[in-house]
């Protein structure tokens, strides 16, 4: 785990325990990467022949902003952005597909739940309650979630997809009993 902080105050910042309101009060910045098996939701997507534990690391970035608008009271803003490499399992072939996700999202944080959910409805920011402390590893890893394709499949599978042969197909139907044939078997009797 590798994480880079720039802020104006010559203080440690903990990705995992962020004091969101210092961070932004502060203007500070932090960037990293972590090992993408340590997001657990995020490798158990992973197909199995392309495990987690080989992907590249996640690359991620935070920014602090405190913004004042005229009339109100300062509001607390965090800047994040994340990008990962993945491998799941192509809903075609069943083979690994590499998908590269990535986002990027400004969150507005509100004193409480309730405000926050006031603040979300009637605006397209998301908007968020502000915690004591935010894990933005657990952040992150929810944004890189969203970010996954529904159906994750290749432009073009890498092997001709088996289609089932009509003389296979006839065998079966003519194994099967017609199911007329039989109540009218059962008719004559």
């Amino acid at each position: 785990m590798t994480i880079r902080s720039s802020s104006k105050p010559a203080r440690e910042l903990d990705p995992r325990k962020l004091d969101v309101a210092a961070f932004a009060r502060d203007a500070a910045s932090l960037q990293g990467q972590w090992p993408a098996a340590e997001l657990i939701r995020l490798a158990d997507a992973a197909a199995p022949e392309a495990p987690a534990s080989g992907w590249p690391d996640v690359q991620w970035s935070a920014r602090g902003e405190q913004r004042k608008p005229r009339g109100s009271e300062p509001q607390t803003w965090l800047y994040l952005e994340a990008s990962a490499n993945t491998a799941l399992t192509c809903q075609r072939c069943l083979q690994p597909v590499h998908e590269a996700i990535q986002f990027e999202r400004w969150f507005r944080f509100a004193r409480d739940e309730s405000e926050a959910a006031s603040l979300d409805a009637e605006s397209e920011e998301d908007v968020l309650a502000l915690p004591r402390s935010l894990d933005l590893r657990e952040l992150v890893e929810d944004e890189l979630l969203l970010d996954l394709p529904l159906v994750p499949r290749h432009e073009v599978c890498p092997q001709a997809l088996p289609l089932p042969s009509d003389d296979a197909e006839q065998a079966e139907q003519e194994e099967r009993p017609n199911p007329f044939a039989v109540l009218a078997a059962l008719k004559k009797k």
